[in-house]
């Protein structure tokens, strides 16, 4: 009986270790864009033990940049944004991609953005487009690139700084606001996510595995392999520190950002906010999804 024991004890131990080295890997390919000449192809049975090998995508064309700007990180990471000025501009707005994605990717929401009169300043995050490095920390230690976009726009004299972003954009100025004390004049949120243990539930649902506890221990590994405490992500508790208006948008087919996880975050502004369901779109430019009702929400918002 006690050899019984020993083996099923053993054997939970070493299926305990098995899944977490497997769900370590995972992390780490989920915070890590290999450069494109880098990313071999893969076989599915590897992607799914040790996870997805993603690249940084390459920027299409600017629709109308009149200035390249090279921003430096406090740890000598070089990021590239394009800012664009609108006639007669009424403001600046400052525009901020998700996990995986790349300035020209918000090329749809600039140029709407221009013209209903404003200028626009579009950045790559740490490790994505064109900016330098390899890891990301899903919002963690991006927040220091959304402050820098600030900066720079405030360096030029603006006074109505505008802040948009979606789902990982999103999430990152919200911390942006609690780690630096930011003070733009309007924030626009889309489908922002509530922690990254959500995040992580919504990449694992899609894989069609149990959230629970894959969720909390890829959250886990995900911040041991870059040297913070993940858990303390939190985009729903720092919008408590937003302290401008807020319109907040998500769409209603969304599979990786919750209803409840858009209340937590809308329950928790403490000032002036409005949040708009977009019944026809999912996990995607609600711009582009849904434009004609976009500009009218946006458009009012910023009046």
């Amino acid at each position: 009986m006690n050899k019984l024991l020993k083996f099923f004890l053993r054997s939970i131990l070493v299926l305990f270790i098995l899944v977490n080295i497997v769900i370590a890997l995972h992390a780490y390919k989920f915070t890590h864009f290999y450069d494109s000449a880098e990313a071999a192809p893969q076989q599915k049975a590897a992607a799914i033990l040790f996870g997805i090998n993603a690249f940084k995508q390459q920027n299409a064309a600017a629709d109308s940049a009149d200035q390249k700007v090279i921003l430096t990180t406090a740890d000598h990471l070089k990021l590239e944004g394009w800012y664009s000025a609108a006639n007669n501009a009424k403001g600046t707005v400052c525009l901020f991609h998700g996990h995986g994605g790349k300035k020209s990717g918000t090329n749809a929401e600039a140029a709407a953005f221009r013209k209903l009169g404003y200028n626009t300043f579009q950045l790559d995050f740490r490790a994505h487009g064109s900016s330098q490095g390899n890891t990301c920390t899903i919002g963690y230690y991006e927040s220091e690139d959304v402050s820098l976009a600030y900066d720079f726009i405030q360096s030029k004299g603006e006074k109505n700084i505008v802040l948009w972003g979606i789902s990982m954009g999103a999430a990152t100025i919200t911390k942006a606001i609690n780690d630096y004390r930011l003070k733009p004049n309007k924030i626009i949120l889309e489908m922002p996510f509530a922690s990254i243990v959500k995040a992580a539930e919504g990449r694992i649902k899609m894989m069609g595995l149990p959230a629970e506890p894959l969720a909390r221990l890829l959250t886990f590994w995900g911040g041991v392999e870059h040297g913070f405490w993940a858990f303390n992500m939190q985009p729903a508790e720092f919008a408590k520190k937003i302290d401008c208006p807020v319109l907040l948008q998500w769409g209603a087919n969304d599979p990786r950002v919750s209803r409840q996880e858009v209340d937590d975050i809308y329950n928790n502004i403490n000032t002036t906010k409005k949040l708009v369901v977009y019944d026809n779109s999912a996990h995607e430019s609600l711009c582009k999804k849904e434009k004609e009702k976009w500009v009218d929400e946006v458009s009012s918002f910023l009046k």
